[in-house]
This record gives structure tokens, C-alpha cells and sequence, in this order.
């Protein structure tokens, strides 16, 4: 395949990347529109290949490097491998199918494959899963609209959604209901009128790849974890050094860069989180008087049965690079939820680590 081995800098946009090829600052095409928050971290290496497509960027990313593991990037090649699967017979519901043809425009609908056995015809879609922690990956790692229509056409059309896992390690498969909950939950609903399909596939740098295993779907952990309940994360930035005034904590000087905020929700998740991001609210939290400041939020929820509040904030603190003392912590000892970083907590691998120990590591521990 003849690769180039790069390391990621910085992502610019969606589709698009600056990376460190050789001594020199490249741009490249990112094929993949998930977030990717725990693979594209600074420095780490990249794959590239010369660009043959008309995106006007000299680069195109296949794969990263995650614990000396290759996780591979492109989606469209996530398909070319899915179709050698199916002509080798390797995955069981789809033996004896064919492929008729590949990215079926359908209504407003473009799905991956068609395939055939004998008079039967069957709508296959293939999704890359790049989220994984241990034995277990969930999909997806960024909130898709598009995907959900997907499942009701499936679901119309008795279909087929086939998850394609990069880790040869993963066991099990979920719909990741903390990053999509309406996505996850139509899935759990149509489950019955859809053929639903996890693989797991060990892919090398070389681009070979081996058929691991067909992975197990838990829907008992889903039915009684994926419900609208749990913690969260609010993560914002603070322009410049500011005097705020927070209830009755009286004026706290907050220093330039990023503050994370610790909140649970044991019902009604959503909603708490879209009523501290809105602009006009009665204040309540001390949350509430601080985020109209910030700027670029992010919320991060964690749905789950267990109070994790607390745990979650005195592990924040131990990243952190400082804490506003009493702020958001009213009712329980902790000294402080919320919580300041100097530099994005995005960029740091120990961050991005604590959200999947919390969202995914809960749930291995209960599978």
C-alpha cells in the first residue's frame, strides 16, 4: 500500500487535518466524520497515503496508532473489506448472499450494499467502529441524525446494519447511548425488524486484516443501563481573566482557559444538561452563573443506574490543574465540582481516558 508515517497535529475541520509529515506541516483528508477524541490526540502516529481523490489536500489518513494497535480510519475502505468478507463467506448471516451492488441510491437514502440469495434481496449497511475500551465497543462516537433515518429504512426494507469493530481484543457490542441516546435507543427498539451484526477484525499497517469474531450484543446491560439518568461533564472556555459573581459564593476571580464542571441528573439527564446551556434561565446552580462566560461548550453525558458524581469529581481533580474551592458542591464533601485547565482536556490522553473508564468501563464491569 506503500504508506507514509506521520503524526497528527491538530484537527482543523470535520474532514480535514494538520499533520507532521517528515519536518513539514501537512494538511490531509480525514475520511471518517466521528469525533475520535481518544485516537487523535497530539503526536500521535498516523498513516497516510498520497491523494488520489478530488479533495483538493495532498494526504489522505487510513489509520492511526493506538497501544501499538493499527486502528483503521477509512470508512470507504471499511467497506471494500466488508465486501471480500462477504464473498469469503466469513460472516454467518450473510453466507450464501452476493453482492449486487454497491452504494444503493434508494429514495433519499444511499445505502452501502445490496445482496442477493437466490430471489431474496437484502439492504446491508456497514458501519466502522473506532470506540473501544477493553472488551467492549459502542457506536457511535458522535451524535448522527443520518444514521438513525438509516435504521427506519432498514427497519421498512428488512435490512441489515453490520458493525465492523477495529480491535481484535473487543468482545462485546452496544449502541453508545451516552454519545447518542435517540440513535441507540431506535436501534434497541427496531431490533427486531433489523438483522443487527457486530464483528470484530484485527487490521495491520499493510492493510491485511484477519476476521476475529462475531461479537455479542448485550441488550439486557442496554435495557437496564441505557436510560436518560446519570452524570455529566460541562467543558467550556474562559476567554480572558474574569471577576464573576456566583450566588451566594460572592465574586470569584476565574483564570483564562478551561473549566470542567461535574453534575448528575438521576432523572431527566437531557434536560438538566439543555437547561444549563441555555441563555435565559432562572439560575439555580452555581453552573448557571458561570456559563454564560464560556465559550465552545461541550457537554458530556454519562448515562448510567450508579450516582457517580462524586467518584467523577475527585478523579477530575486529580488531572486538573486547580479547582474552585465550594463551587457545585453544596451537598457533599467533595471541596469543589468544577474544575480548571490550563490547556484543552481534549488534547490530554488522561482526560479522554477518564470519560471512557466512566462511560464504557462501567458498564465491562457489569457485562
Amino acid at each position: 500500500m506503500g504508506f507514509i508515517v506521520g503524526r497528527f497535529l491538530r484537527r482543523l475541520n470535520r474532514f480535514t487535518c494538520e499533520c507532521l509529515i517528515g519536518n513539514k506541516k501537512m494538511k490531509a483528508y480525514l475520511p471518517n466524520p466521528g469525533r475520535l477524541w481518544e485516537l487523535l490526540l497530539p503526536n500521535r502516529i498516523l498513516y497516510l497515503k498520497k491523494s488520489d481523490e478530488k479533495n483538493n489536500l495532498p494526504w489522505v489518513i487510513y489509520g492511526v496508532k493506538k497501544n501499538n494497535q493499527f486502528v483503521l480510519l477509512h470508512t470507504s475502505y471499511t467497506n471494500k473489506i466488508v465486501a471480500e468478507l462477504i464473498r469469503k463467506r466469513k460472516i454467518s448471516l450473510l453466507g450464501n448472499f452476493k453482492i449486487v451492488k454497491r452504494e444503493v441510491k434508494v429514495d433519499n437514502h444511499r445505502i452501502d450494499f445490496l445482496l442477493k440469495r437466490k430471489n431474496k434481496k437484502i439492504f446491508l449497511e456497514v458501519k466502522s467502529v473506532t470506540l473501544f475500551k477493553d472488551r467492549l465497543a459502542m457506536f457511535p462516537d458522535a451524535p448522527t441524525e443520518r444514521g438513525k433515518k438509516h435504521l427506519y429504512f432498514l427497519s421498512k426494507n428488512k435490512g441489515m446494519i453490520l458493525f465492523v469493530v477495529y480491535s481484535p481484543k473487543v468482545l462485546y457490542f452496544l449502541p453508545d447511548f451516552h454519545t447518542d441516546f435517540s440513535f441507540s435507543q431506535t436501534l434497541y427498539q427496531l431490533r427486531k425488524k433489523i438483522k443487527i451484526k457486530a464483528i470484530s477484525l484485527k487490521v495491520k499497517e499493510n492493510l491485511n486484516y484477519q476476521f476475529v469474531n462475531e461479537l455479542k450484543i448485550p441488550w439486557k446491560i442496554f435495557k437496564k443501563e441505557a436510560k436518560d439518568r446519570g452524570v455529566y461533564l460541562i467543558v467550556g472556555y474562559l476567554k480572558r481573566d474574569k471577576k464573576i459573581s456566583i450566588g451566594k459564593l460572592a465574586k470569584i476571580k476565574f483564570k483564562k482557559g478551561f473549566y470542567i464542571y461535574v453534575g448528575k441528573a438521576m432523572n431527566n439527564l437531557s434536560k438538566r444538561i439543555a437547561r444549563h446551556l441555555r441563555k435565559n434561565k432562572k439560575r439555580r446552580w452555581h453552573i448557571d452563573y458561570l456559563i454564560d462566560y464560556l465559550n465552545n461548550l461541550r457537554p458530556i453525558p454519562i448515562r448510567t443506574s450508579q450516582n457517580l458524581e462524586c467518584p467523577l469529581a475527585k478523579d477530575i481533580k486529580k488531572i486538573a490543574d486547580s479547582f474552585v474551592k465550594d463551587f457545585g458542591c453544596s451537598d457533599c464533601q467533595c471541596g469543589s465540582h468544577l474544575f480548571y485547565f490550563q490547556e484543552n482536556p481534549f488534547l490530554k490522553e488522561r482526560f479522554v481516558n477518564l470519560v471512557l473508564k466512566y462511560r464504557l468501563g462501567q458498564l465491562i464491569s457489569i457485562i
